[in-house]
């Protein structure tokens, strides 16, 4: 993709930042369906938690933007302490400094001198813009694109904890990899990420931890190497929401990745946490709003969110604090509750608030997240700005 196309798809003088106010507050009744729902109280809520606890261990947060897509929440996490943002891509870094956040490390290697050109622009913007390598080659086709564009980019060094998705093995390819970074004019070594994504839903609390704490010991050693070495490594990032306690009081670990604490699923909700058999250390603050509006026959009733509203890559949605309702998925724009004991009785036109089956795909399927504040009313909409950012 040319630098020329990839502009076009931006688009960023289409792509909204700031909320949109609304003339009068509006209920939910009001509210066209399906709507991707925020409960603004109980997000501030989970932003906070998250701030207090990692400030309480001494421990960074990176929080990944790829999961709100939102610049307006990425902005209130630094508000509340965060020592930057992650996006998995460069589109989504692009419009996350078209908002004017600074501090953003970019998680996803890139291959192509289109994509190295597009980065090196942000950090010709920004001296905080950061990006993980895992290749040697290229990181040399790297080095020339930051110094064609008379540059010096800091890289960390993208480890692999044996998830076979991105990233070096560690030991000593980790190590070669910090050397030929160290022998570039225009790259600067700023540290490790590891980020151990296949263990955030491992469903037993117990055996999540154990991994978690055995996957960090073996990216330390690496760590351990590069210094003996002669190499500062300032940086050591990774983590995330499943395993965000456990990370955050291992030594060595500088900030952790969580994204998915700030609005939590159906998919988080299911596993294991502490004692308990469901995460709640943090409260479900996304939803999306759907309507009954058909019952072709007794014993279930169709509403009118479907592929098109929910993420459908794990868990099937979730109707929030109403029992006895089960969804199925029933094509592009429906999904049916089958009414089981228990179940309330639902009319058409009733509104029901489904919890999301997996925020992050969820949220890049809506174009605006509906913001209900404490009164119960929606004030204000806040754009999905970097919604299709995935290149």
């Amino acid at each position: 993709m040319g630098a020329g196309l990839a502009d076009m798809l931006l688009a960023r003088e289409r792509r909204r930042i700031e909320p949109l106010r609304l003339p009068e507050p509006l209920p939910l009744a009001a509210v066209p369906t399906p709507a991707l729902l925020v409960d603004r109280p109980a997000m501030e809520r989970n932003l906070r938690r998250m701030a207090e606890h990692l400030q309480q261990a001494g421990c960074g947060l990176r929080p990944h933007a790829k999961m709100h897509k939102t610049p307006l929440i990425a902005r209130r996490q630094l508000e509340l302490g965060a020592v930057g943002i992650c996006c998995a891509k460069v589109s989504e870094a692009e419009m996350m400094r078209a908002a004017g956040i600074e501090q953003i490390l970019i998680t996803s290697p890139v291959a192509s001198i289109d994509k190295m050109a597009r980065v090196a622009a942000l950090a010709a913007d920004s001296a905080e813009i950061r990006i993980v390598v895992d290749d040697a080659e290229r990181v040399r086709m790297l080095d020339e694109v930051a110094g064609a564009a008379g540059i010096r980019l800091g890289v960390l060094v993208d480890l692999d904890p044996r998830m076979g998705r991105t990233g070096i093995a560690t030991g000593e390819p980790a190590l070669e990899l910090v050397r030929v970074v160290a022998g570039c004019s225009h790259l600067e070594f700023c540290g490790l990420q590891q980020y151990a994504g296949h263990l955030m839903h491992i469903e037993d609390a117990a055996e999540r931890a154990r991994r978690a704490r055995e996957t960090a010991a073996v990216g330390l050693e690496t760590r351990a190497l590069i210094e003996a070495d002669g190499h500062e490594v300032a940086l050591f990032t990774g983590g995330g929401t499943g395993t965000f306690d456990v990370d955050a009081s291992i030594t060595g670990i500088t900030d952790i990745q969580a994204g998915s604490y700030v609005f939590m699923d159906e998919e988080y909700a299911a596993v294991g946490q502490g004692n308990r058999s469901r995460f709640d250390y943090f409260e479900v603050a996304l939803f999306v709003l759907v309507t009954a509006i058909s019952q072709p026959r007794t014993g279930a009733v169709t509403v009118d969110g479907g592929y098109k509203s929910f993420a459908s890559d794990s868990v099937a949605p979730v109707a929030h604090d109403l029992p006895g309702l089960r969804y199925h998925f029933a094509g592009d724009e429906h999904g049916v509750l089958q009414l089981l004991d228990g179940a309330p009785d639902i009319q058409l036109g009733d509104r029901i608030r489904m919890v999301t089956p997996h925020c992050d795909p969820t949220i890049n399927l809506h174009d605006w997240m509906v913001v209900v504040e404490e009164d119960g009313l929606v004030h204000e909409l806040w754009p999905v700005t970097a919604r299709g950012c995935s290149w």
